[in-house]
């Protein structure tokens, strides 16, 4: 059955539709962007679809404040090249920047390699506009980074998939554009031993912004999608540091003399365009392709490399960030069926269950999904998430089933 769309030219044509629309047929619908995370969790029922395609002006960009105001259908791509003519950036990688949107990555709190260094798009968002389900324009923070008043409501649009609003226009923090950019691509024997080196990391004197762990069938991935010529027979640990060309070659040699005692095979350096390569090649990782299955699971930092060495046990593709204890995971293609899946899943989700942490899948066959934990593992905050979409969309109009409505609650 095909699906209606919207496509609005400015925040106000869509305010008067949506509130139209709740007044009288009460469509569902999903909003979207780049349409690259549609396939994220459950799949999302509707009768029509709002792009926002249109509403991609820049609001407002006092360069010398460090702030941009776009509107949310912004394409990432044009967000940087707009930043990079200033010099600046916006540091946070984000998947598919050509098609992705910049109110659709906030919607789905997307974030990449550099998310240990430089955080995520909660700390560069500061501003946002956002249309509810009754077609109420409502605004909260403001165009300055000092901005305390009121209710912080851009952080609880940041996730919520497109069930809460219909997020119109952002304004971010930015930050200068660095000089330059190196990584280390070392290989090792046993997961132990990169544990070994993070331990290490954690009183040098280099300041990485991204600590990557990689199994064997994920550092192959990573290499085939960078098409650079890097070793790939061992578990892979890769660093990246940023800053002046001076900064960047002074840390590259702390760094190796701080990692190579423990157990290092092979090591190579990337510098320039070839860094820039190896980040996109990493950040790329998250997007499905023919996968059967693709999961992101939360851990502790100091389990990481345990949840990697099971997963390579398995055969299944993991990239561990390892600063902050966020992996996206990647079935092969022998897990074919449901009963498959679930035979590599389980272990996984035990293991993330045993140790305070939880696993959530981002991408599987449809027919799948009831039968999988698309959501996790049941939450104490499940049920006040469940009462605010209800209070936000009583009539549960924008992106229903999506999310957290079909989550079970237990009694």
């Amino acid at each position: 059955m095909s699906v209606a769309e919207f496509v609005p030219a400015t925040q106000t044509e869509l305010a008067r539709w949506m509130a139209e629309n709740a007044a009288a047929a009460r469509q569902k619908l999903l909003p979207v962007g780049g349409r690259t995370s549609l396939h994220f969790g459950f799949s999302a029922e509707s009768d029509c679809q709002i792009d926002s395609r249109e509403l991609t002006r820049v609001v407002d960009y006092p360069a010398r404040d460090l702030t941009i105001t776009v509107e949310a259908g912004m394409r990432i791509e044009e967000l940087q090249r707009l930043l990079v003519a200033e010099r600046q950036q916006l540091p946070v990688d984000i998947a598919q920047p050509v098609r992705a949107t910049i109110g659709g990555a906030i919607a789905c709190n997307a974030s990449g390699p550099r998310r240990h260094g430089s955080g995520t798009l909660r700390d560069y968002l500061i501003g946002c506009s956002a249309i509810d389900a009754q077609g109420s324009l409502f605004k909260s923070g403001g165009r300055v980074v000092k901005n305390v008043a009121g209710y912080d409501l851009c952080k609880l649009l940041i996730g919520s998939r497109g069930t809460l609003a219909v997020i119109t226009q952002v304004t971010l923090k930015v930050k200068p554009l660095p000089e330059a950019a190196g990584w280390w691509w070392l290989t090792f024997d046993t997961f132990a031993e990169m544990e070994n080196v993070l331990e290490r990391l954690l009183t040098s004197a280099a300041r990485p912004m991204a600590l990557e762990m990689l199994d064997v069938p994920a550092a192959k991935l990573v290499a085939t999608e960078s098409r650079l010529p890097l070793p790939t027979d061992c578990p892979v640990l890769a660093i990246l540091v940023e800053g002046t060309s001076r900064e960047v070659a002074w840390q590259l040699d702390v760094l190796r003399k701080e990692t190579v005692p423990f157990g290092v095979q092979q090591i190579e350096q990337l510098l320039d365009q070839d860094a820039r390569t190896l980040t996109a090649a990493l950040t790329e990782f998250q997007v499905p392709t023919d996968e059967p299955l693709t999961f992101q699971a939360n851990l502790r930092p100091s389990r990481c490399w345990e949840f990697a060495e099971l997963a390579n046990r398995l055969d299944v593709a993991v990239q561990c960030h390892a600063g902050n204890g966020v992996i996206i995971g990647q079935f092969p293609e022998a897990a074919a069926s449901r009963d498959q899946a679930l035979t590599l899943l389980q272990p996984l989700q035990q293991f993330a269950s045993a140790h305070t942490g939880n696993l959530q899948i981002l991408h599987c066959d449809p027919e799948w999904q009831d039968d999988l934990p698309m959501c996790g593992q049941p939450e104490p905050a499940w049920g006040i998430m469940q009462q605010l979409k209800r209070q936000l969309d009583p009539q549960g109009l924008l992106s229903p089933g999506r999310f957290i409505d079909r989550v079970p609650i237990s009694a």
